[in-house]
């Protein structure tokens, strides 16, 4: 109970942000399809999104040691609100892109304030408890964010509006809090080659669990939509994703924990190669089997980074675990960044199955290199514990180190 109160305006913060940052991917997608964008210009925007993830999660760090952390909080939260507002004020695709890179710094940058006030305050005893509760908010406020896609009205102001006074309120939280501002940690370097080099497939597997779930996330709206999916009925599509990947944590932890980690990402594509080809046959006639394979796609995708990143820990020392966790989630936003414009502009040529299609080749790919990496190297005997990854901010590595290292002795 002292841990909650400690870190109540922190966790609150976290539950205010996702629910106004995870509600606009769907909205710009049910928007732009209303508006009568095109496939691609509606993709653009999730890539855009994830542009300025991957730029507030390179200068976010420094920002918040030049300014403090909670005025570098303020910035980021007000940019994420602009780009909210401005949204009815240009209707024009190529604007919203550019507020669209406002609401990825938004996240990028409020995640790692966020992350480096736990990190700075929690302790060993505590940071198991820290860390649970946090991805348990972080999860739920997803998922709320998902369902409010279907009571705002696409394509109007107020439905905007009201994402952006619920970012304006993540500042209350943090700003009023009275926990004193701990100092700003070092930003960790960033080594790509440091994940390739510790595991190739590990590399491969973040880069298919960017596609599978930024497609699905923000070209997913589409996809509902063009097979005659209602509002709510996406929303509704998209929450059964996510709270089939909330599902999967523990038992694919349990299996990552106990089998060779490189079959369990095997038999993790190949089933959501399954689930990818499932839901190319099903339609809005049958809305309770959308629904379903939607879980499903979320319970064999969603842990696939969290895997993927447990196996290349197993392979880096404690001195490297920051650095390989932010090379991880670099990886991850590239991929984050090229799959929606990519399944949109699919789906622009094709149709909507070509979303599923795609994914399921990527997973393909994955199966096939998983094989060929087994021959590679051989299984290790000691593994460090499987840790659910929350794809937040380079920081996030800082809080996951301890964890690793605490649970592995």
């Amino acid at each position: 109970m002292r841990l909650m109160i400690s870190f109540a305006a922190l966790f609150l913060s976290v539950v205010l942000l996702q629910i106004s940052t995870g509600g606009v991917g769907p909205l710009d997608a049910l928007s732009g399809f209303a508006l009568n964008f095109s496939s691609t210009e509606i993709g653009l925007l999730g890539s855009a999104h994830f542009f300025g993830f991957f730029i507030g999660c390179w200068y976010a760090p420094r920002i918040m040691g030049t300014v403090g952390h909670s005025r570098a909080f303020a910035a980021f939260a007000a940019a994420g609100a602009i780009g909210l507002i401005a949204h009815m004020l240009i209707i024009n695709p190529y604007a919203w892109a550019i507020m669209r890179i406002a609401s990825g710094l938004c996240v990028a940058g409020c995640y790692t304030v966020i992350e480096s006030w736990l990190q700075a305050k929690v302790t060993n005893e505590t940071r198991g408890r820290a860390m649970g509760t946090y991805r348990f908010v972080d999860t739920f406020a997803s998922l709320i964010a998902q369902l409010l896609i279907g009571i705002l009205e696409p394509a109007q102001y107020v439905s905007y509006n009201l994402l952006a006074l619920v970012c304006c309120a993540t500042l209350l939280p943090i700003t009023l809090t009275t926990i004193k501002q701990p100092e700003t940690p070092v930003a960790p370097r960033l080594r790509p080659k440091l994940a390739i080099h510790r595991s190739p497939l590990a590399v491969a597997g973040v880069l298919v669990a960017a596609i599978s779930g930024a497609a699905f996330r923000m070209v997913g709206p589409i996809f509902g939509a063009q097979v005659g999916l209602q509002v709510e009925q996406i929303a509704y599509f998209l929450s059964a994703f996510v709270f089939g990947g909330a599902l999967a944590q523990y038992p694919v932890g349990w299996l990552a924990d106990k089998y060779d980690r490189r079959w369990v990402l095997i038999w993790l594509s190949v089933a959501a190669i399954f689930s990818s080809i499932s839901s190319i046959s099903i339609s809005s006639d049958g809305s309770l089997s959308i629904f379903i394979l939607a879980f499903g796609f979320g319970f064999t995708t969603f842990p696939i980074y969290s895997v993927a990143a447990a196996h290349a820990h197993d392979f880096a020392n404690s001195d490297e675990r920051v650095e390989l966790s932010a090379s991880l989630l670099f990886f991850y936003a590239l991929g984050a960044i090229a799959a929606p414009l990519f399944a949109s502009s699919l789906i622009g040529f094709f149709g909507p199955n070509a979303m599923f299609i795609m994914i399921a080749c990527a997973h393909l790919i994955l199966v096939i290199f998983g094989v060929t990496r087994m021959r590679a190297r051989p299984t290790l005997t000691e593994k460090t514990p499987y840790i659910y990854a929350p794809r937040t901010s380079f920081l996030i590595g800082r809080l996951l180190k301890r964890l690793r290292d605490q649970e592995k002795k």
